[in-house]
């Protein structure tokens, strides 16, 4: 006689899978994404020199991710595949951040809705413009939301947001978009984050086609003890 499996409803089971992936997520240290005067700086707290958080996805599109580096390092992968194939038979024009964003977005709700396991990762795709940002936000269950100022994404998000509410202001230059962002890393308790402990990279509207930057270990020292 086969044993029964035993009946779990459809809402304890989505329940259940986003516990699951928000106890991978938060596990992991937090990235901020701070619009500043010329375009938007990312700051991870990232110990290894490695394994990045942040990326160059096109022209003028970057990439930040939160949880298992696995599972995010081949979203990256995908997505710079999309950008040039969309690029190479269309325009480069016609690759936007909204539309790879609406693409992790399809594939993680699938996922989260149809796998085994849901993917543990949070996801940040942002885009520079003539005269503003575009930040999407995309969580393991596929919601996306949209942010013009600042977002936080992994780690103690809620205590890094309201830290980052405090400070931020528009208008700053990159070396105030990174003081800034570095003490909201602190939270409330103002822990000084070490800059050996940072991985910064942003997008520069000023710069050429490509519109990515990243900042040496060592300009970022400078930068803080300023």
């Amino acid at each position: 006689m086969s044993s029964m499996m035993p009946y779990v409803s459809p809402e304890q089971m989505m329940k259940d899978r986003a516990e699951f992936a928000q106890k991978g997520i938060s596990r992991g240290r937090s990235v901020v994404a701070v619009a500043y005067a010329e375009g938007l700086l990312f700051v991870a707290e990232n110990p290894s020199t490695t394994l990045h958080k942040v990326s160059e996805i096109y022209d003028r599109i970057a990439f930040g991710a939160v949880g298992r580096y696995n599972e995010f390092e081949q979203m990256r992968v995908a997505g710079i595949r999309l950008a040039d194939v969309k690029g190479y038979q269309y325009a480069r024009q016609d690759v936007t951040g909204r539309s790879l964003a609406n693409a992790y977005a399809s594939f993680l709700g699938a996922g989260f809705m149809e796998s085994s396991k849901p993917l543990e990762v949070e996801l940040l795709v942002a885009e520079v413009l003539d005269e503003s940002v575009e930040m999407y936000h995309v969580r393991y269950d596929g919601f996306i939301s949209d942010e013009d100022r600042y977002v936080v994404i992994g780690g103690n998000a809620d205590a890094v947001r309201e830290q980052l509410g405090n400070r931020y202001s528009d208008g700053m230059s990159v070396q105030q978009a990174l003081q800034v962002a570095r003490g909201a890393l602190g939270g409330s308790e103002d822990r000084a984050v070490e800059p050996s402990q940072l991985e910064v990279a942003g997008l520069d509207r000023n710069r050429g086609r490509r519109k990515f930057f990243r900042l040496p270990a060592a300009r970022v020292t400078e930068i803080l003890a300023t």
